[in-house]
């Protein structure tokens, strides 16, 4: 039987990621399905549109857009109600315009959609296509299409039957042929959190960005494992986000 991928995002259902994703699970199966946002959520993380109606609507017989509907939004839809009596086995979620590198995962979207997705008991891997910053804005989408079958396949031959993770996926930002490989590393911990006030040039009004990168940088984290070193970078991450070590610690210390 046939692999069952269901696809979301946070860029939205008409994002060019999406359709670099819809190629990628269909040369992996020939049962994929797509549930996103009809518009951009781009850094809703794991927001849930809890006592708000949603509304689905169908682009075709395995495509939906979810009209105000967060990434975890769709997969859930997805998952307990358009793909009926069998569930997806893969959730993947992007490919993200821009890098989901570090603590900003905690803030991402595109990883939402991977995390509900194991959640619900599915692989989920979240798939971002970096971006140079330094020198454009523009998304070169070619690392993503060129390895985002092979990248993807091995991520999943690895995960097997353990739905106690889910993957979190960076193309570089380089050349396709000048990719070093693929690296499984941890994600950056920033001294800091990255996100920041950032003043607006309208009078009154503000943003809040990722203006910089807080330094110091881990140079075998996620970040400098892919802008320094041009690897495919692949972090897995724990769905039991407990310290057992701290709670094996402080177990009978604390008192009232």
């Amino acid at each position: 039987m046939s692999l069952r991928i269901l696809i979301t995002n946070d860029d939205g259902i008409d994002a060019p990621g999406l359709a670099i994703t819809a190629a990628i699970a269909r040369a992996l199966s020939d049962d994929v399905w797509i549930v996103a946002p009809d518009a951009n959520q781009s850094g809703a993380g794991h927001r849930f549109s809890l006592g708000h109606e949603l509304s689905i609507e169908r682009r075709d017989a395995r495509t939906f857009a979810i009209v105000g509907g967060s990434p975890a939004d769709c997969v859930v839809a997805g998952m307990t109600h358009l793909l009926g009596e069998r569930p997806a086995d893969v959730v993947l979620s992007g490919v993200n315009a821009g890098q989901n590198l570090g603590d900003i995962i905690n803030a991402s979207g595109t990883a939402a959609g991977a995390r509900e997705g194991a959640l619900q008991g599915a692989i989920g891997i979240a798939m971002s296509q970096s971006v140079n910053y330094e020198h454009s804005r523009n998304v070169d989408w070619s690392n993503a299409r060129h390895h985002g079958i092979a990248a993807a396949r091995a991520v999943i031959a690895a995960a097997g039957a353990d739905r106690e993770h889910y993957y979190n996926l960076n193309f570089p930002f380089c050349p396709p042929e000048q990719t070093s490989g693929i690296a499984v590393v941890h994600h950056q911990r920033f001294a800091r959190a990255p996100f920041r006030y950032y003043p607006s040039d309208n009078a009154g009004k503000f943003f809040i960005a990722i203006p910089e990168t807080p330094l110091p940088l881990d140079p075998g984290a996620d970040f400098e494992t892919m802008r320094r070193d041009g690897f495919i970078t692949v972090t897995p991450m724990l769905l039991q986000q407990t310290d057992m070590d701290l709670v094996r610690r402080l177990q009978g210390t604390l008192s009232l």
